[in-house]
């Protein structure tokens, strides 16, 4: 990572943090409230897909959208911590119920670039990040209500991963599982495991009292689902990468588990719509959207 902009932790502001679990992808969503006004936030939504089918629905964004509505928030901004491979996002859903911006890394167009290809797109796909409304530079700051947030770049898991620095609180998507899951994958098209490791110590190096929360919890060894940590208790005992562990062995574990892992089930659908910004391709002349099945391309 070449030169990462200084982020500060607001460690006075304590956000309200609203989970939200979609348990058939293990993805967590979150409301993220300002405590001084009515301003939020909506981190990593799900829109839930039925691959035998192919059919669509929005129960768990509903069940956001009540929340806001019930408490009579006000949705600002609509933020993806990356382009999922393993669930389908509802932005575009919550846009047209509640509005807000809707937001994700700049890097978005590396990974449009990418996977483009491997989908054959063509031209009419736009490779550029128009789909979503700000893409975010490492640094940038934006407005929840009266917080001031921050943009912060964490690749390796993809290209365009960016963590949101929101008070004392930090949404780390896919970077880092809770202390016993350890760290994410970094063999798809793009992601680095050295790279991985850097956008994690930097992480680490925030205060250690800052939240962290998890965009996925697989319950390893049949605990209890969990989605919130610390920077302390990820650096004292997360399995992959605590401290102590250096760049080289943290690669060649990394590269050696990713060597074993299979491809997440919703892969294919969730990159082909994740990365037009949770929009369906246009539909055919039958009024029909497909998605694509691409035969070998992530065997």
């Amino acid at each position: 990572m070449n030169n990462p902009e200084t982020i500060s932790v607001d460690t006075n502001t304590c956000p309200q943090v609203v989970p939200f679990f979609d348990e058939p992808t293990n993805t967590f969503s979150y409301i993220v409230k300002d405590p001084d006004s009515n301003g939020c936030a909506v981190v990593d939504s799900v829109m839930n897909f039925d691959y035998a089918s192919g059919s669509i629905s929005f129960d768990g964004a509903d069940q956001i959208i009540d929340y806001i509505v019930k408490h009579n928030l006000d949705l600002q901004w609509i933020l993806e911590t990356h382009v999922h491979a393993d669930h389908l996002s509802a932005a575009p859903y919550l846009q047209e119920r509640l509005q807000g911006q809707l937001g994700i890394g700049q890097n978005i167009c590396v990974v449009q670039e990418t996977f483009g290809k491997i989908f054959n797109e063509g031209t009419e796909f736009a490779r550029d990040g128009s789909q979503f409304d700000q893409l975010f530079s490492d640094g940038d700051r934006f407005d929840i209500g009266q917080m001031t947030c921050h943009a912060m770049h964490t690749p390796g898991h993809t290209p365009a991963c960016m963590s949101y620095v929101i008070g004392d609180a930090v949404f780390v998507g896919d970077t880092l599982f809770m202390p016993d899951g350890g760290t994410a994958r970094a063999d798809f098209p793009g992601g680095d495991a050295r790279v991985l490791y850097q956008s994690i110590h930097r992480l680490l190096s925030l205060p250690d009292q800052t939240r962290l929360f998890m965009c996925h919890d697989y319950c390893p060894n049949g605990r209890a689902v969990e989605y919130e940590t610390t920077v302390a208790a990820e650096r004292e005992s997360n399995i992959h990468v605590h401290q102590g562990v250096s760049e080289g062995d943290f690669v060649s574990m990394r590269e050696t588990r990713d060597n074993t892992l299979g491809m997440p089930h919703l892969i294919l659908p969730s990159l082909q719509v994740n990365m037009r910004g949770g929009h369906l391709p246009a539909p055919e002349s039958n009024g029909l959207a497909f998605l694509k099945l691409p035969i070998n391309a992530f065997s």
